[in-house]
């Protein structure tokens, strides 16, 4: 599986962790939506995806650019990500 990574998701909002596989072909933003819906799906909670979720890095802070592909980052499989909605 060379196109996707497993990372472990941190969602503050429920105080749950999620591991996920991720496209590393696609940008950030998709795959930030991808993480939502699926977590939004599994917690059986509605969903309307907007663009103010990001992912940061537990271990460095990295606060990734929605518009960079996921392969030019440093995530990583076995990279740690919390998700975060601005306010």
């Amino acid at each position: 599986m060379n196109n996707k990574v497993l990372v472990k998701v941190i969602v503050p909002y429920f105080e749950k962790s999620f591991d996920m596989y991720l496209p590393v072909n696609e940008l950030v933003w998709k795959n930030v939506k991808l993480l939502t819906k699926s977590i939004f799906d599994f917690e059986n909670i509605a969903f309307n995806y907007d663009d103010s979720y990001y992912l940061v890095n537990s271990d460095t802070g990295i606060v990734y650019d929605n518009n960079v592909v996921l392969y030019d980052t440093d995530i990583r499989n076995g990279s740690e990500l919390v998700l975060i909605k601005n306010h």
